[in-house]
């Protein structure tokens, strides 16, 4: 019996090429190591865990087939290849081939120890998707090349001082377990921000544009003193819009070092600039194909001769244009500013290039990521309809409403070219959802109220229709509440509404601070809602009231006096009548648009109360920069009743609190009865002003705010007078938080008068359990 043997190392790929050269050239050495001869059987040894039938699907030799040294090197080859095993050996036993295989280990487990940084399960994902799983075969040079990676991700988050071990622990049936162990150090701060070059601005200035910044009174919660590479990189190019915005046409930042103690523990930054002269402009020009709309386009250039250079209002200019023409169906616009500098007499002259591309229609809309909600409540509020004109604000429109509707924590859309089209693009609306359900049942606090006990079942998006089913107890010392409502947004295709229900509510005014009355009303109420335009919906609707009035011996007069003329128990049928507008670009937290609601509560003659209650609120946000905005949020309010009939006491206005003038005890403010308990009033009159700023680390549902609150109410027969509005300003913070939405200020009341209730801080919060 003849025996041969050819082996191949893991480690050795380029002897495996010399050899198989050697083989093809019939080296003295291939011939040496066997004879030629035709493969009569194929045997596997070794094997474990890989199937024989894969040893025999990588393996190019079959029985039958002539054997021949070389064949044997590319045989080995292959199976190397594979990546399955540790060893490979080829033998002859007669005209039997032998394939001897030895395994790479599987891999039992993979830990990962110490990591706070970065998410388990994210890097374990990470690891899989280059090879390194649980059942996976173990391959060392995988394993470095991911240990590398990792430390530069902890490099870039800057973990200098980051240590990573890997450690490969063989087990029984030839696995192994690897752990991976991590001592991330601490984050290196940034003690010294640095700037060279710079002569129109201090280094405190170009300081205050940057996100990073030397170690503060509150860098402890922002982190704003890590550095980290691409922190810096967004810092450089707001540095450039800093100093474009001004006229320096030439700035540019020359070069960067970053240095770092020797304990790996402090950054010093260094920015070397080069501010350049500062121009003004000499004219700005569109040119290109405009469409015949020059005369249009060119009313959109707003930056006369003679000003200071502002690279943000240019390319403001640009924008407007493309904008222009999108609306009218050219998707792929563009235009673009040269400009023309005049280095002697510090001028710049600009021409705006404008290529209108071809004009597009929109090919399909498709929604993904609805896992709930159904296509069709998506679709109902898209704008931009296929086969017709690209139209980038229906595309706007489009997106604002789906927003509006509150079903979704994220709405993107996007308008890609369709491949292999000039002429047509797609609408892609992306949505994330939200829970639109929720059974609570929870305690709460509230400064006014002090413990509440609720409990509740809501459901914005009954199955993915889009209904609105409510269910909804609410008690505690001062108000009780039982109420069923329904709401179908699309009765009709045009989007026609309705919304029923039915409610109970008992108020102890004692422990509100306003009256020792106990009101309880219970009702019904059916409304619909007709929208006329995209923004504005008119409502109208009919409700029943019963409400019962309880006094004690301490019940101030007014209410005895209201009992003893129309009784203690009294019915309404109430008429309806509302109109809205809604510009809004979201629900809950908006950044942009404005809101404007007037309705009107009418008790007609069927029944006992005859009375008429109007109010109007006005809202409006504008964004200032990215993270911070300015609100606004003025409501008036009249009542009176009719027919020789009173307005109810129970329907008053109140004024005080967060809601209206925060400050002031809720609800405090306006005229008092002989004992100093508030009246309410028939006019009412509030407006607040509030900056809200996303705060660091959070999305816009965490916002710290600051704000200045006014208001007053009146009686029947007073005068309102402004200079007796109340005056308050402070701080706060406003969460929309998953079980509830949280509230909290801090005020100090600026105007206000003898007797009035001082309520500095001020919350309300609720925890479910």
């Amino acid at each position: 019996m003849i025996r041969r043997s050819t082996r191949l190392s893991v480690a050795t790929r380029s002897l495996c090429l010399a050899l198989s050269l050697a083989f093809a050239q019939g080296s003295p050495l291939a011939q040496s190591e066997g004879r030629d001869f035709v493969i009569r059987d194929i045997r596997v040894e070794g094997a474990q865990r890989t199937d024989v039938g894969t040893v025999f699907g990588y393996l190019p030799l079959r029985v039958g087939d002539h054997y021949d040294p070389g064949k044997g090197i590319a045989a080995i080859r292959a199976l190397y290849a594979s990546g399955l095993f540790k060893d490979v050996r080829l033998e002859a036993d007669g005209d039997v081939l032998v394939v001897v295989i030895e395994e790479r280990p599987a891999i039992a487990a993979i830990e990962l120890v110490g990591m706070k940084e970065f998410d388990k399960d994210t890097v374990k994902k990470s690891l899989k998707d280059v090879g390194l799983a649980e059942a996976r075969i173990y391959d060392r040079s995988l394993l470095d090349r991911a240990e590398q990676e990792l430390k530069r991700q902890y490099l870039s988050r800057g973990r200098y001082g980051v240590k990573v071990k890997t450690t490969v622990s063989p087990l029984e049936r030839n696995r192994v377990n690897i752990s991976i162990s991590v001592d991330e150090g601490e984050v290196a701060r940034i003690r010294v921000i640095r700037f060279t070059g710079n002569h129109a601005f201090s280094d405190s200035t170009l300081r205050d544009q940057m996100e990073l910044s030397t170690p503060g009174w509150l860098t402890w919660y922002t982190g704003h003193d890590k550095y980290a590479r691409q922190k810096l990189q967004a810092d450089e190019e707001t540095l450039r819009s800093f100093y474009l915005a001004r006229g320096y046409l030439d700035f540019n930042i020359e070069s960067t070092q970053v240095s770092i103690s020797p304990d790996k523990k402090d950054i010093q930054i260094t920015i070397n600039i080069l501010e350049g002269e500062r121009y003004r402009v000499s004219g700005i020009k569109l040119a290109g194909e405009l469409l015949g709309l020059d005369a249009e386009l060119s009313k959109l250039i707003d930056v006369k001769p003679g000003e200071v250079y502002n690279g943000e209002r240019v390319n403001a200019i640009a924008k407007a244009v493309t904008d222009r023409l999108s609306v009218l169906g050219y998707a792929f616009a563009n235009a673009n500013p040269v400009p023309d500098a005049n280095k002697e007499k510090r001028e710049v002259a600009f021409t705006i290039l404008v290529d209108p591309g071809r004009r597009a229609y929109v090919r399909h809309v498709n929604i993904s990521g609805n896992t709930r909600t159904r296509d069709e409540v998506i679709r109902r509020e898209i704008r931009q309809f296929e086969s017709g004109w690209f139209d980038s604000e229906k595309v706007k429109l489009s997106r604002d409403r789906i927003d509006r509707l509150g079903f979704f924590e994220k709405v993107e859309v996007e308008t890609p070219a369709v491949p292999g089209s000039h002429d047509q693009v797609d609408l892609n609306v992306t949505v994330k959802e939200r829970p639109t359900g929720t059974i609570q049942a929870g305690l709460g606090y509230s400064s006014t109220e002090h413990l509440v006990i609720s409990a509740a079942y809501t459901q914005q998006n009954v199955l993915g229709t889009g209904h609105a089913i409510g269910v909804q107890l609410n008690t505690s010392s001062a108000t009780r509440t039982i109420a069923l409502s329904h709401a179908d947004p699309y009765v009709t295709i045009d989007g026609i509404s309705r919304s029923e229900e039915i409610f109970r509510r008992d108020s102890n005014l004692a422990k509100l601070g306003l009256a020792t009355v106990d009101i309880g009303t219970t009702g019904g109420t059916l409304r619909w809602g007709v929208p006329f335009t995209e923004f504005d919906t008119i409502f109208f609707g009919l409700g029943v009231e019963a409400t019962d009035i309880t006094l004690t011996g301490s019940s101030p007069f007014r209410y005895i006096d209201y009992v003893n003329r129309f009784g203690s128990s009294a019915g309404a049928l109430l008429a309806t009548m509302g109109w809205s507008r809604d510009s809004r670009d979201n629900i809950l937290t908006p950044n942009r648009g404005r809101f404007q609601r007037a309705f009107l509560e009418v008790g007609t003659p069927a029944l006992d109360l005859q009375y008429y209650k109007l109010t109007y609120q006005f809202q409006q946000f504008a964004p200032l920069t990215n993270k911070i905005t300015v609100a606004f949020n003025g409501q008036t309010g009249y009542g009176g009743g009719y027919s020789g009939k009173d307005f109810p006491l129970f329907k008053n206005f109140y004024v005080g609190g967060i809601g209206s003038v925060r400050g002031f005890e809720a609800g405090s403010l306006g005229p008092r009865d002989a004992n100093g308990d508030p009246l309410g009033g028939v006019k009412e009159l509030n407006a607040s002003v509030e900056a809200l700023a996303t705060l660091p680390g959070a999305d816009r549902s965490l916002r710290g705010l600051v704000f200045l609150d006014t208001g007053d109410v009146w009686g029947s027969g007073e005068a309102v007078r402004f200079g007796q509005l109340r005056l308050a300003a402070g701080a706060g913070i406003a969460w929309i938080s998953p079980i509830g939405p949280l509230k909290l200020s801090l005020a100090q009341p600026f105007r206000h008068q003898p007797g009035d209730r001082i309520q500095r801080f001020q919350f309300q919060i609720g925890t479910g359990f």
